[in-house]
């Protein structure tokens, strides 16, 4: 073989640290994941995982890494579609409970029933009155899952107003990414602080203490992912779990659901976006709920 041929079949290439950093743990936390699904399937767990957050905020990468390497006979994803004719007249909780997870199994809700609480009252897609009845129920139906043995963790993705600007320009460039793009998404820029009202709401109704929130910065998609993987991974103790740096959560990055509504609530009044009425709607909401 001439060592011409030979220099055309290798490429120098350039990888920043942090890339491998992250590809490195990466794959300890996926080898950590194949232990947690092993021992949902041994002890005949109910794990249901609800993944929210606004439009752009990292949702289906962190899914893709999330369940690349799962056995898909113990894991699913659902991500429904629009209700159709006959679901719209149903009971509004109905179409899901279908897809909760049986013993042994890990379900992951892409969007869920909390599309009630936030693009359908954003968007005008449900009533004002069907928006309230859904956060008086939600919690109600939320603890009679947990009381039947099902693991319910909820995660909200965070992701910042610029950092979406930013994500939907490089989606609209991308062809790979267009797919991505809906009249909604192109409307969230947009209806931002309405959105942060809703999730407001959502919160306050929702962040309970058997079925609490857990926000993730996701800026950061590649940190987004990691910890999402790691606060999974802290929710279950399961035979062989390693606990090294690769899999303690970044605490700058993660918190609770009572400190993200302690956060909006400190921000509502510095933050000049937010109109004045909106922020009447915010301190009326928190004595309601008080």
């Amino acid at each position: 073989m001439s060592k011409e041929h030979n220099e055309e079949e290798y490429v120098e290439v350039k990888v920043k640290k942090s890339t491998l950093k992250y590809e490195k743990d990466l794959e300890n936390l996926q080898i950590e994941l194949l232990k947690f699904q092993n021992h949902v399937k041994a002890q005949g767990l109910k794990i249901l995982i609800i993944l929210e957050g606004r439009d752009g905020a990292g949702k289906g990468g962190s899914i893709k890494r999330l369940t690349e390497h799962l056995n898909p006979r113990g894991c699913r994803v659902v991500a429904l579609s629009k209700p159709n004719v006959v679901e719209q007249t149903q009971w509004y909780f109905q179409r899901y409970v279908n897809h909760l997870p049986s013993a042994g199994e890990i379900v992951i809700f892409d969007r869920s029933w909390y599309n009630r609480a936030g693009v359908e009252y954003v968007m005008g897609f449900c009533t004002p009155e069907q928006h309230e009845q859904f956060l008086r129920e939600v919690p109600l139906f939320e603890h009679m899952l947990f009381k039947s043995g099902v693991m319910l963790l909820k995660i909200y993705l965070s992701v910042s107003k610029e950092q979406q600007r930013k994500r939907f320009k490089e989606r609209m460039k991308n062809p790979l990414k267009q797919y991505k793009l809906s009249p909604i998404d192109q409307k969230s820029q947009e209806l931002w602080d309405k959105y942060t009202i809703a999730k407001y709401s959502m919160l306050l109704s929702s962040n309970t203490e058997t079925c609490p929130w857990t926000i993730i910065d996701s800026n950061d998609k590649k940190q987004a992912r990691l910890n999402l993987i790691r606060f999974i991974l802290s929710q279950v103790e399961y035979p062989g779990k390693k606990d090294g740096k690769f899999a303690r959560i970044d605490e700058g990055l993660v918190r609770s659901g009572e400190a993200e509504i302690f956060k909006m609530e400190a921000g509502a009044g510095k933050n000049k976006d937010i109109a004045n009425s909106e922020n009447e709607n915010i301190s009326q909401e928190v004595e309601d709920e008080r």
